[in-house]
C-alpha cells in the first residue's frame, strides 16, 4: 500500500478536527499530532499555517461532501423522493457516527464569518459549487433555473441547520422533519412548473 503523503495526512487529520471541535478549539499541535507529523512539516507544506491548512481542509471536504449529496439525489428520477431519501441517508449517517458533523464547511463558516475572512471566502467558494452542482442536476429535472436555483438553496440551508439541531439534540428527528418540508417543497414546483418561477418561495 502507498505511504499517504504527509501534506494529505495533515489535511485529513485538519478535516476530522474542524468536524469535531471546529476551528478556534484547533491548534496546530493536535493536528501534527493526529497527523503524526513534524510540526516543521506544517510550515513547509502550509506557509500560511493553521489558516492555509484549514482552508486545504475546507475545500477537500466540501468537494467530498458535494460529490455525496450530488449521488443520494441523481438515482432518483422523481425530486422529492431524491431529497427526502437524501435526508433519511443523512440522518442515519449521523445516528450511526454518534452525531458526527457531516460536514464541517457550514459550521466553520459560521464560526469565523466575522474573524476569518480568508477561510469565510474558501467556505463561500464551496457552497457556491454545491449551489451550481444542484442547480444543473434540477434543471436536468426539468425545473427553471430560478426554480432550481431557490431550490438547492433551500435544501442546502436546511441540510445544515438541521445538521445543527440534531447534533445538539442528539436526534434524527430535526433532518428529516427537513427532508419532508424539503419534498414538499419540490412538490409544489413539479406540479405548478408554469407558474412558478422567481418568485416562489420554500416554505416557512
Amino acid at each position: 500500500m502507498a505511504r499517504v503523503k504527509t501534506d494529505e495526512r495533515i489535511v485529513v487529520a485538519m478535516t476530522e478536527l474542524l468536524r469535531r471541535q471546529g476551528y478556534a478549539a484547533t491548534g496546530i499541535k493536535q493536528v501534527v499530532d493526529a497527523a503524526g507529523a513534524p510540526i516543521g512539516s506544517i510550515y513547509h507544506h502550509f506557509s500560511g499555517g493553521k489558516r492555509d491548512v484549514a482552508a486545504a481542509a475546507l475545500r477537500q471536504s466540501g468537494a467530498a461532501y458535494g460529490e455525496l449529496v450530488g449521488m443520494l439525489l441523481a438515482p432518483h428520477d422523481d425530486i422529492a423522493e431524491g431529497i427526502e431519501a437524501a435526508f433519511v441517508s443523512a440522518a442515519d449517517t449521523m445516528a450511526d457516527t454518534g452525531w458526527l458533523n457531516m460536514c464541517p464547511v457550514a459550521t466553520v463558516a459560521g464560526e469565523i464569518a466575522d474573524t476569518e475572512p480568508a477561510l469565510r471566502t474558501v467556505a463561500a467558494e464551496v457552497i457556491d459549487a454545491w449551489v451550481e452542482q444542484g442547480t444543473a442536476l434540477y434543471l436536468s429535472r426539468g425545473l427553471t433555473e430560478p426554480d432550481a436555483h431557490a431550490l438547492i438553496l433551500a435544501v442546502v440551508a436546511s441540510l445544515e441547520g438541521a445538521f445543527i439541531l440534531a447534533r445538539t439534540q442528539r436526534s434524527t428527528a430535526p433532518v428529516l422533519a427537513a427532508g419532508r418540508a424539503m419534498g414538499a417543497y419540490a412538490r409544489a414546483l413539479t406540479a405548478h412548473p408554469e407558474t412558478s418561477g422567481s418568485t416562489t418561495a420554500a416554505p416557512a
